[in-house]
């Protein structure tokens, strides 16, 4: 009786899926990170383990996928799997770029016992956004449900003794199931593969994907796995979003008969799945996914669901870019970052990321993480110093720690005292003022600093900014005066721009010359502070201090950051983020007027840009996100500002378009950032649009004019015309 009952109870299979810190054409890296994962997934007691899209290329490389070397590159890795133990008694599931029949292909390699058992290429591929998956490779037909003989290079043929592979659409059946894939665009089309592949028998369905982070993104994708699964959308086991551990792997319990069970109850699903075809069969039933196949041995006991960890916006905002510079930080071989304080929201926002940053690499090296250990210390060693914390205990060698955290818990006074010393070595603030700077500004600058740890210096560079202006009216014969002081707009816009391009030259200089003023060596990188929405408005200076090296918010809205920074403030004790967020943000490029009344300095950039930052969201999330153009802007914000008058709308919609293509061609000299608003107008790479525009928008205006008019008409009709000219009020005030 007992033996019967285990002999039941044994249809539970192991399956691992595991993040990876891939990095592009990193092939030896990439290849060390793959091998990692197959061995902890082992260690595990998986049977199957699934790797993330591209993984032995790195995603994406983008036009380095039109180069022969980057294949050749990667059957080197695959062969390196191969060759060694890593796939006997184990099924891997690598992604990897192939090349059949001269067409590239983003593929899945299925490897078992040394050998390709299945090239599975990707049937719908990603081609919006950030994607350009079609500019490197081709879809392979869904509809072809051959088996193609994919002939196998000198490298993989010596190592797995196969002249071809399988090459197509299948399922490998095993031992106990069957079991087919997905890759990462698929799940979100509308007819994903894993309808068929469920109603014709296929018990599991993986998915190695390669989709980027974006603000709010989590929640969709965990919706469309529950969704997508047969197990009655129970979600078993989860990574976390956000980690410096460069190899993270996570198993799962599955029970097959509780499986069966689900899907044996709906009738219709019965019917639907009899009259599905099957798609093709790859045997390898000498093979079971069991984890243990001893009758006589109790199995490993079934994962139970587990609460989906979904983080708010705006701890999303702080950790993402977090990791982000921390890669870019070791990769680049960096000793440290420069960043311009302001004393406002934008900049203080950049400064709790890095210090964010700071304390997520010091939990993982106290944790065990050898990675990062060594990382930090070759940023000490670099500034000729070293952590008197990280002294005082001893690495981990445990080589399972090499990628990973070994503790759960630390000491949470050597935390703080570790990014103390991290964050000062590492980050350089400085408050670059001139006559034009408020007291406040100064101040709230200084004092983040110090809560922060930064290495911070203020520089007044009136000096410099005068000597420029003498130069011009050595040339010209002619000095430029503020439009407060009797100059034309032309006057003051030049003055204004010249303080801004000054403060991004200074910011290089300190940039490099503060290692050596510290007695350090290495090099800093300079961050870039200007959000989302002033890049969509085009409210920056070209090479101001907008252009830098990185831009960690980037891709991030005022509102969120604005949001970010009373997390920050909540959560680490930097009260002094509240004050920044609260205060109305400034350029601080004209002359103090009041009689120099520090504390109500009048210029704002809601006043200048003549938009407000909630306004500028609304407009970018319906340029971007619904593919308006002005007239359904227009249309759209009639129902949505309601109680605007049809004429104040359509000039908020004319006024945001005009400024808009005006300052399209700063966009071009973006500052590469980190990605994270959908509605992001990053001329680089995600937002294709022109840079020369008709800045009249002639047919377009006379369009939303004569609706605008129509609507007027009508309001007037209704007696609502006191409605309109008190909203018009409201709108200028």
């Amino acid at each position: 009786m007992n033996e019967t009952l285990l002999e039941v109870q044994s249809n539970r299979i192991v399956l691992a899926t595991c993040n990876l810190n891939q990095w592009a054409l990193d092939f030896d890296g990439n290849l060390e990170r793959t091998i990692e994962s197959i061995k902890v997934a082992k260690e595990k007691g998986a049977k199957y383990r699934l790797g993330p899209e591209l993984e032995l290329s790195g995603y994406s490389c983008e036009d380095h996928f039109l180069e022969m070397d980057t294949f050749m590159h990667c059957e080197q890795s695959l062969a390196s799997i191969l060759e060694s133990d890593l796939t006997l008694n184990m099924l891997c599931d690598i992604g990897c770029p192939i090349l059949h029949n001269n067409v590239r292909y983003n593929c899945r390699v299925f490897c078992l016992d040394k050998r390709i058992v299945l090239i599975r290429p990707k049937s719908y591929l990603a081609d919006d956004g950030n994607y350009r998956e079609k500019r490197f490779f081709t879809s392979w037909d869904i509809k072809k449900k051959t088996i193609e003989d994919h002939p196998l290079s000198d490298v993989l043929r010596k190592v797995t003794g196969q002249k071809t592979a399988p090459m197509g659409l299948a399922v490998l059946a095993t031992e106990e199931t069957m079991l087919a894939s997905e890759i990462c665009e698929e799940l979100w089309t509308a007819r994903s593969p894993h309808i068929n592949l469920f109603l014709s028998g296929v018990e599991i369905v993986t998915n190695g994907s390669g989709s980027h982070h974006e603000l709010r993104k989590l929640d969709s994708r965990l919706n469309l796995m529950k969704n997508a699964t047969g197990n009655n959308g129970e979600l078993l086991a989860q990574a976390s979003q956000f980690s410096l551990n460069d190899v993270e792997v996570v198993t799962a319990v599955v029970d097959l008969e509780s499986i069966r069970s689900y899907r044996g109850v709906a009738a219709s699903l019965q019917e639907q799945s009899s009259q599905t075809p099957q798609w093709p069969i790859i045997n390898i039933r000498h093979f079971s996914l069991r984890a243990q196949t001893d009758a006589k041995v109790a199995p490993a006991r079934e994962s139970t669901g587990v609460k989906s960890r979904i983080h708010p916006p705006e701890e999303e905002c702080c950790k993402g870019p977090a990791c982000w510079l921390w890669d870019y930080l070791r990769r680049s071989g960096a000793s440290g970052y420069l960043l311009p304080l302001s004393g406002g929201a934008d900049s203080a926002s950049v400064a709790a990321i890095v210090r964010i940053m700071a304390l997520m690499a010091s939990r993982a090296a106290l944790a065990g993480n050898r990675q990062v250990i060594q990382d930090i210390e070759r940023i000490f060693k670099q500034n000729g110093t070293k952590s008197e914390v990280l002294s005082a205990i001893s690495l981990n060698d445990d080589e399972s720690a090499r990628y990973c955290e070994v503790k759960t818990e630390v000491n949470e006074d050597h935390l703080i005292i570790l990014a103390n010393e991290l964050t000062y070595q590492i980050l350089h603030t400085i408050y670059l003022g001139t006559g034009n700077s408020s007291f406040n500004t100064q101040d709230r600058a200084s004092r983040l600093a110090g809560s922060v740890h930064s290495f911070h210096s203020t520089i007044f560079f009136d000096d410099v900014v005068r000597s420029v202006l003498n130069v011009f009216t050595l040339i010209s014969g002619k000095a430029p005066r503020f439009l407060s002081q009797g100059g034309s707009m032309v006057e003051d816009l030049a003055l204004q721009n010249i303080q801004a391009r000054l403060r991004m030259v200074l910011s290089y200089l300190c940039a490099q010359l503060f290692p050596w003023v510290r007695g350090n060596r290495g090099f800093l990188l300079v961050l870039g502070s200007a959000n989302v929405d002033e890049a969509l408005r085009g409210y920056m200076t070209k090479y101001d201090c907008s252009s830098a090296d990185i831009n960690p918010i980037g891709g991030m809205s005022k509102g969120d950051l604005k949001k970010m920074l009373h997390w920050v403030a909540n959560t680490h004790g930097l009260d002094v983020l509240r004050e920044i967020s609260s205060a109305a943000p400034s350029a601080e490029l004209r002359p103090i007027e009041n009689g120099g009344d520090l504390a109500n300095y009048t210029q704002t950039d809601e006043e200048d840009m003549g938009m407000t930052y909630e306004e500028l969201g609304i407009f970018g999330r319906l340029r971007k996100i619904s593919r308006c153009g002005p007239v359904k802007m227009f249309i759209k914000l009639l129902d949505t500002w309601k109680d605007l008058a049809p004429t104040v709308v359509a000039d908020k919609v004319k006024k945001f378009f005009r400024f808009y293509s005006i300052n399209r061609h700063k966009l071009t000299t973006l500052t590469p950032a980190y990605h994270a608003e959908a509605y992001s107008p990053d001329d680089n790479r995600f937002d294709l649009r022109p840079f020369l525009y008709n800045t009249q928008w002639t047919r377009q205006f006379q369009t939303i004019d004569s609706i605008a008019q129509a609507r007027s008409a009508i309001v007037a009709n209704t007696g609502s015309s006191g409605r309109a000219s008190a909203t018009t009020a409201a709108a200028s005030k």
